[in-house]
């Protein structure tokens, strides 16, 4: 989810203080919640309170319609914000059915990042309250700790890892680590690799979900894959904070530059 789609910046249509906003998906649900108060939101995505949601707290008792057409016209919503939600045409038909449509944007470092939302403040017609986001991103990343020789190696329950080119990438990097994975893109992970070198550190993502834990083989089952997670220092990433590219990631990079790292016995990362 992680995986940038582009660093474009694509116009951003302006509606004059909406008052009846619906988000269709839990990326964008986490910019409304976010950014607009509570009586502007007319309706989230049934995401919006999952384990995955950033805010899902705070979407607790909001209301919440399907990302389909019929469901969200019969709201009769000023405002339609979405990311990957109704699919690939669903801007251009709420468009011609003469509601504004305000997409969340993609980005593939922290500064991508920080242009999404303010991008995402300036449609929604709150850019003070993006541009003080922002500012609290710049400050939580001047606060870190200066770059490192340790080596971090970020591990999914499917046994996928990722090198340069991709935000978790960017996330190690700005956490003060150097990245375990070498070759760019998204791979399993490099077991070959793993026989005979290890990481300093594991970034442990979605690993308390357990919702993408495969039944069929993949390389987090070898026994190469576990012994990482039993025993090199496990840094824990909720998958909330990683799911959807926005400020939250500083919680992970944070965790990271820390090193807030338990065995995998107490996380329970380490069972079959």
């Amino acid at each position: 989810m992680l995986m940038a789609c582009s660093d474009a910046r694509p116009p951003v249509d302006v509606v004059e203080r909406p008052l009846r906003v619906v988000s269709l998906d839990y990326c964008a649900d986490q910019f409304v919640i976010e950014l607009l108060d509570r009586d502007q939101i007319l309706a989230v995505s049934p995401d919006a309170t999952a384990r995955f949601s950033y805010l899902r707290e705070e979407a607790v008792g909001l209301p919440t319609v399907r990302a389909v057409a019929e469901d969200v016209l019969v709201l009769k919503p000023d405002l339609v914000v979405r990311s990957y939600g109704g699919g690939p045409n669903a801007r251009v038909f709420f468009e011609q059915a003469g509601i504004a449509v305000l997409n969340v944007g993609w980005a593939s470092d922290i500064p991508g990042v920080m242009r999404v939302i303010e991008d995402m403040a300036t449609g929604l017609n709150v850019p003070d309250r993006g541009a003080a986001i922002v500012a609290a991103m710049h400050d939580r990343l001047a606060a870190l700790a200066d770059a490192t020789d340790a080596l971090g190696l970020y591990m999914t329950p499917a046994g996928v890892t990722t090198g340069p080119g991709s935000l978790v990438h960017e996330m190690l990097v700005a956490a003060g680590l150097q990245n375990f994975q070498e070759a760019p893109g998204w791979r399993p992970i490099p077991l070959e690799r793993l026989a005979y070198e290890q990481p300093d550190l594991v970034a442990a993502a979605f690993f308390e979900t357990r919702s993408n834990h495969f039944n069929t083989w993949s390389p987090m089952r070898h026994p190469i894959a576990r012994a990482q997670l039993d025993e090199q220092p496990v840094v824990p990433l909720e998958g909330a904070w990683t799911a959807c590219g926005g400020w939250f990631l500083l919680d992970a990079i944070e965790a990271l530059a820390g090193h807030e790292s338990e065995s995998a016995t107490t996380t329970g990362l380490g069972g079959g």
